[in-house]
């Protein structure tokens, strides 16, 4: 049985994590599956958007603690095998297409990181995300803290891991978490409506934008800001798509003119 089922929605890809029986938690054969799958999408011009969903109740609850145990217990116990845990999440936070996390359930941990990693996040009214690493006397991995602190207030993320606050989905998007939260029987189709709007834009286009999100992360002032931008923006003004809606515009000031 496949941990990672794929269904393809003109230039959306729908990835659902389906192990539900262990609440689609995080296995070293689900993150090579998730390598595999990143590698072939991004590989198919067809594609322009992701989106990332759990089967059952819940979107993914964390790792397999088989796995993170045994991570955990090499020669170098400073790092171990750690990586390994996360390169699955990381493979969707690189990703150079736009990615949406659909959260139809419990994102816990690890599967906290999932959700981090992606570009938007929808949540269903069932949705609930706990951190949880300190509750199992574990120090936060995979750039958790950072992700959360990025995405939301201090208080918020403090609140979250320090004194182990769950939030709902509509807690969630109140506070930065997520974009939207809807009825659960609404949660895909809106999560793919997203994902439709990005996927419609230049493949490259998306990738070089999700650069300088990435890039801007270390800038601290404005000027830094606007020569980030300079390059990548000229370079868009000589591709087709520019070009061909520029043609557009100007078609349609002269025809009110």
């Amino acid at each position: 049985m496949s941990l990672l089922l794929t269904e393809l929605r003109d230039r959306v890809a729908v990835l659902t994590f389906n192990d539900p029986d262990r609440r689609n938690a995080i296995s070293e054969a689900l993150n090579a599956e998730l390598d595999a799958a990143f590698d072939e999408l991004e590989a198919d011009e067809g594609v322009g958007a992701v989106v990332l969903t759990g089967a059952g109740r819940a979107f993914c609850a964390g790792a397999v603690l088989d796995d993170l145990v045994g991570a955990g217990e090499s020669e170098e116990r400073s790092s171990g095998d750690l990586p390994s845990i996360y390169r699955g999440f990381l493979r969707v936070a690189h990703s150079p297409l736009a990615t949406v996390a659909a959260v139809n359930g419990a994102a816990v941990g690890a599967g906290m990181n999932m959700l981090l990693g992606c570009d938007l996040v929808v949540a269903g009214q069932s949705a609930k995300f706990d951190t949880r690493f300190l509750s199992i006397g574990l120090h936060p991995g995979g750039g958790h803290t950072w992700r959360l602190r990025n995405l939301t207030d201090l208080w918020t993320a403090k609140a979250m891991v320090l004194f182990q606050q769950v939030l709902s989905g509509e807690e969630a998007a109140a506070r930065g978490l997520a974009w939207a939260c809807v009825p659960d029987d609404e949660l895909l189709e809106a999560a793919v409506g997203y994902a439709e709007l990005a996927a419609a834009h230049p493949p490259e286009l998306v990738a070089s934008t999700k650069a300088t999100f990435a890039a801007g992360m270390a800038v601290t002032e404005s000027n830094e800001a606007v020569t980030l931008e300079i390059t990548p923006q000229i370079h868009s003004m000589q591709q087709p798509a520019f070009l061909e809606m520029l043609g557009v515009l100007k078609a349609r000031i002269e025809k009110k003119g």
